[in-house]
């Protein structure tokens, strides 16, 4: 649990340790509690050691005899107290702080930008999360307590057998280095091993989720069997790492408990000969094996130790993978809140790219003043949703800047900024709960009646009134129970209802019928000059009313102006009317969309 010796820096347990300061108290009334219980056992040797002495040179009266024998009871009653004080506040210390690590975790994934998630799969980041947190649980529980306890164990017994037989003690911790050479070997070994198993663990989640999640898709491409295979190799893969790791262990502590027994035997040889030739009492060689047993007790805990750590350590590892990640979107220290947005969006010089040497956005520049409409427009992948994403700050830009009321969005929160955009997209997320709770999420306390209000704008209330218990219908996770074009007016009632001064729209009518479309068109304009729109779309539909259009390709704008200014211009969004196929525009050269 030391530094690492790669770069200088705390090991990953090491750091769990410290992040777990707060219960540092917690977790030493815990071992207070085992060191207690380890102490109480040190009783019935010495008990022991005395009745032999009694019973061998000595008389035994009967009233000695229950002396001796309420001594041992009542060692035994206190450290069986002890034990219960160690084994329940360590694990209220574990587990506490297992939450606490979950939920920072998670705080983290939250403050994370989206460039973090391109090439994440949400199933290893929920077992990071949650199973392996879990193992901090091992760490907090059990291997601190049992590493400063069976040490002080181990200390303490040391001092009484060479109280005992200098000669003899010096002997018997003969195997004492051996063990712990053992130790170290197999951590080395078998640590690779635990690793892994928690990344085989991820990828099982993570195929598992991904499964789940699309099971429509699979059974209606008929993948079951291919998706089968996938899950059984990896639970094959998943099986063979424990049993290897199993294995490991299996040669392990049994090689240990081999060389603790030695020095029992090397007692019995050793000092049943000094006590035949009078130079130890049989007292004293009962006592001493006795006090050795509780000697290579802990020993034998400490070795098990080693995989306790190993199996935290991989876990610890692959939470700081998270922990100590940081992110490309970062507020700065002197940011300050965007308050009394007026709406003015304006982009200066933007370009920007997911990977390097692949342009999404070359040197964009537009100006949406307050109340405006702009739509933005062109084929699949020239950036129209980055746009968006830019405006966010889900993503900051290599290049140019991003403006509102004429402030660089860089020098305020990220909080503040995002409390002044709402924004409908084209893939609804919808949460497990009811209808009301769905279209309330961005808004707390809100009223039933504000509620319904921004469903009638988003032409939705008619259909949720024929819902089996109409507002407060639970519509399942993802909105399973509902059709596409009823989950974007759902998404665009919660926009709505935020009343924001911006309002994003993407494709967020790409799902709906051309009767629902008109409605939906008929409550952006009624929502026109109250607050900034920005629009990407396909269908035109949706966009003639736009106070200015902008036709981006190849991450460029080509054209920009009003919808009448296009149209006579006769350039390529003219083109793109008369097809009357927006959804299969191509600019003038380019290829398939």
């Amino acid at each position: 649990m030391g530094a690492d010796k790669k770069n200088g820096q705390k090991s990953p347990t090491a750091k769990l340790v410290i992040m777990a300061r707060k219960h540092w108290r917690t977790i030493g009334l815990a071992s207070v509690g085992i060191v207690g219980a380890a102490l109480l056992n040190l009783i019935t040797p010495a008990v022991v050691r005395s009745l032999t002495r009694q019973m061998t040179e000595e008389s035994l009266s009967e009233n000695l005899l229950l002396i001796y024998a309420a001594v041992l009871a009542g060692a035994y009653l206190l450290r069986a107290g002890c034990r219960w004080v160690a084994l329940a506040v360590s694990h209220v210390a574990a587990w506490n702080f297992v939450g606490e690590l979950t939920a920072k975790v998670y705080e983290k994934l939250q403050r994370l930008s989206m460039r973090y998630y391109q090439d994440k799969q949400t199933g290893q980041l929920m077992s990071r999360m949650i199973n392996d947190t879990r193992q901090a649980e091992v760490l907090i529980a059990h291997a601190l307590p049992d590493l400063i306890s069976n040490l002080i164990v181990i200390l303490g017994v040391a001092v009484l057998i060479f109280t005992i037989s200098p000669v003899l003690a010096a002997i018997t911790l003969i195997p004492v280095p051996v063990v712990f050479w053992a130790g170290t070997f197999f951590s080395k070994k078998v640590a690779p091993l635990f690793r892994i198993n928690q990344e085989v663990l991820g990828d099982i989640n993570a195929v598992s989720q991904d499964n789940l999640s699309g099971m429509k898709e699979i059974q209606a491409f008929g993948q079951e069997e291919r998706e089968l295979e996938k899950m059984l190799a990896l639970c094959r893969h998943y099986s063979d790492v424990n049993i290897r790791a199993n294995f490991a262990n299996a040669l392990f502590h049994p090689g240990i408990e081999f060389l603790t027994s030695l020095g029992t035997v090397i007692v019995v040889g050793i000092g049943g000969y000094l006590a035949m030739r009078g130079e130890m009492s049989v007292a004293d060689v009962v006592g001493f094996l006795m006090y050795l047993g509780i000697f290579y007790q802990p020993l034998a805990v400490l070795s098990r130790l080693f995989e306790d750590v190993q199996v935290s350590y991989a876990g610890a590892a692959r939470i700081f993978e998270i922990l100590d990640t940081e992110s490309d979107v970062r507020e700065k220290p002197d940011a300050v809140p965007l308050e009394s947005c007026g709406g003015k969006i304006e982009f200066r010089g933007v370009s920007f790219h997911y990977n390097d040497g692949e342009p999404v956005l070359s040197n964009i520049s537009f100006t949406a003043n307050p109340g405006e409409m702009i739509a933005v427009v062109g084929p699949t992948g020239v950036g129209k949703t980055t746009v968006v994403s830019l405006l966010e700050r889900f993503y900051d830009p290599q290049g140019g800047s991003v403006l509102i009321d004429d402030t660089d969005i860089r020098d305020v929160t990220i909080a503040s900024l995002r409390a002044q955009i709402s924004m409908v997209l084209q893939d609804v997320f919808l949460f497990n709960g009811t209808i009301a709770e769905n279209i309330a999420y961005s808004v707390k306390d809100a009223a039933r009646e504000q509620v319904e209000r921004a469903a009638q704008i988003a032409c939705a209330d008619d259909f949720i009134r024929q819902m089996p218990d109409g507002y407060d219908t639970v519509i399942g996770e993802r909105g399973v129970r509902l059709s596409g074009g009823q989950k974007q007016r759902l998404s665009i009632a919660r926009a709505v209802l935020r009343d924001t001064p911006i309002l994003i729209l993407d494709e967020a009518t790409s799902s709906v019928d051309m009767e629902t479309e008109l409605q939906i068109q008929r409550a952006i304009e009624n929502l026109a000059g109250s607050r900034t729109v920005i629009i990407i779309a396909h269908r035109l539909s949706t966009i003639i009313s736009a106070d200015r259009i902008i036709v981006l390709d190849k991450g460029a704008i080509i054209e920009k102006g009003s919808y009448e200014e296009l149209m006579e211009r006769d350039g390529i969004f003219a083109r793109l009317n008369r097809s009357k196929r927006p959804d299969a525009y191509r600019p003038a050269g380019s290829g398939a969309v």
